[in-house]
């Protein structure tokens, strides 16, 4: 597979995305360079595509991401994969706010920290971050997993449906309606069966794993005040 460069700079980001879209239609992987921490670099990328963008990345970067590859080398804005259905997305640095938000299926590597709301409204896929998620990381997610290795803020995994956090290091405090269980070894297995591809393999790691205590799945009006809470 040849690769071609894409200048960022001060361009329009629509002529950038055309570039990338018809390069990655002819088969080319793509290095984008002079991203100038620019938003809404590569959406909508295809199935196949194998993107690298040296530097950081603005807002939005691999949103409603349908299959590609995507390496970012430093850091990422908000919202970094947000509504993706497939591929995978490598943040080498740190992620900002809602990493991942609403994404249906693939995988997020995050080397760095992750910021507030990580995975808020997760609807599948995995989110693997090395470092710490900020506050209110999970909230309200549906499926899929946010594994987190060093710890994770305030009101952590707020108002879960059937997603999971799963979180190795110190939690500053946990949201509405969780329920923190020991995993099984099974349990462990999967994640780690998650992580080993990314080249992570730490049997040291104490797992949590949290999940929803359903109570907010059902409102009665006599525990109105959990859903206050919220």
């Amino acid at each position: 597979m040849s690769r071609v460069t894409i200048d960022v700079g001060k361009r329009h980001i629509r002529e950038i995305n055309q570039e990338m879209q018809a390069a990655a239609a002819a088969g080319h992987a793509i290095d984008v360079v002079n991203t100038l921490s620019r938003h809404n670099l590569g959406v909508g990328l295809p199935p196949g595509c194998d993107i690298s963008f040296e530097g950081s990345v603005g807002y939005y970067c691999g949103g409603l991401n349908t299959g590609a590859k995507v390496t970012v080398e430093g850091n990422a804005g908000w919202a970094v994969g947000e509504g993706m259905s497939d591929g995978h997305i490598t943040v080498g640095g740190y992620a900002g706010m809602s990493c991942g938000a609403a994404m249906m299926g693939g995988t997020i590597h995050v080397k760095g920290d992750a910021g507030p709301r990580c995975g808020v409204s997760l609807k599948g896929g995995n989110i693997v971050v090395e470092g710490k998620i900020g506050y209110q990381s999970g909230f309200m997610s549906h499926a899929g997993k946010i594994i987190a290795m060093g710890g994770a803020g305030e009101s952590c995994a707020d108002a879960l449906w059937e997603g999971e956090v799963w979180v190795a290091g110190d939690i500053a405090s946990f949201g509405v309606d969780v329920k923190v269980i020991e995993p099984t070894a099974e349990e462990v297995a999967e994640v780690d069966a998650i992580l080993k591809p990314l080249g992570i393999e730490d049997s040291s790691l104490d797992w949590r794993k949290m999940m929803s205590g359903q109570r907010l799945w059902y409102f009665e009006a006599r525990d109105a005040n959990a859903w206050l809470m919220i």
